[in-house]
C-alpha cells in the first residue's frame, strides 16, 4: 500500500447568519497533495458612490442558492480537473462594515488552477446565485443592489 493515498475532492457550501471565519474556510480545503490554497474574501465597505454605508443585509432562497453553488463547483471541476477542494461560505442577515459577506477557498496542486478557479467562482456566484443584497446608508435610507453580472438583469438599461 502506498504512503500517498488518493483523497476525494470535497465541495463545502455553507450559507449562514453567523460571522464568517477565513481561518475556518481555509482549513476545510487544505490537502496534503495540494501546494496552493487560494482565498477570496468579500467584505462590507463603508461607502458606495459617495454615500456612507453602515452595513449590508443579505437574503437568499437558500435551497436554490445551495443548488446553484454546487453547480458552480461542478463547473470548476470540469474546467480545472486538478482542483481538490472547494469551499463557498456566504453570510445572510446584517453584515457590518469590514466584516466578510462571502469567503471562497479552492485548493489545487499548483497556484494557477486555484487562483483561476476562485476568480471564476466569485464571478459565477454573483452572476447566478439567488442571494440578494441591501445596502443600508448612514441616513437610514437603503437600496437593494443588483449585480451587473446577473443573467436576469437587462443588459440594455
Amino acid at each position: 500500500m502506498s504512503a500517498v493515498t488518493m483523497e476525494e475532492g470535497k465541495d463545502i457550501v455553507k450559507i449562514t447568519p453567523e460571522k464568517l471565519s477565513a481561518e475556518e474556510v481555509s482549513q476545510v480545503v487544505i490537502s496534503p497533495c495540494c501546494g496552493a490554497v487560494s482565498i477570496f474574501i468579500g467584505t462590507t465597505r463603508n461607502s458606495f458612490q459617495g454615500k456612507s454605508v453602515t452595513r449590508l443585509e443579505y437574503e437568499a432562497y437558500v435551497p436554490m442558492a445551495e443548488t446553484e453553488i454546487k453547480k458552480i463547483c461542478a463547473e470548476i471541476r470540469q474546467k480545472w480537473a486538478s482542483v481538490k477542494h472547494i469551499a463557498v461560505y456566504h453570510r445572510l442577515g446584517l453584515v457590518p462594515v469590514t466584516e466578510a459577506s462571502v469567503i471562497l477557498a479552492v485548493s489545487s496542486p499548483h497556484r494557477v488552477e486555484s487562483l483561476e478557479a476562485v476568480t471564476y467562482c466569485i464571478n459565477a456566484l454573483k452572476a447566478g446565485v439567488p442571494i440578494w443584497k441591501k445596502e443600508i446608508y448612514e441616513d437610514k435610507e437603503y437600496s437593494w443592489k443588483e449585480n451587473k453580472e446577473c443573467f436576469w438583469v437587462q443588459q440594455d438599461k
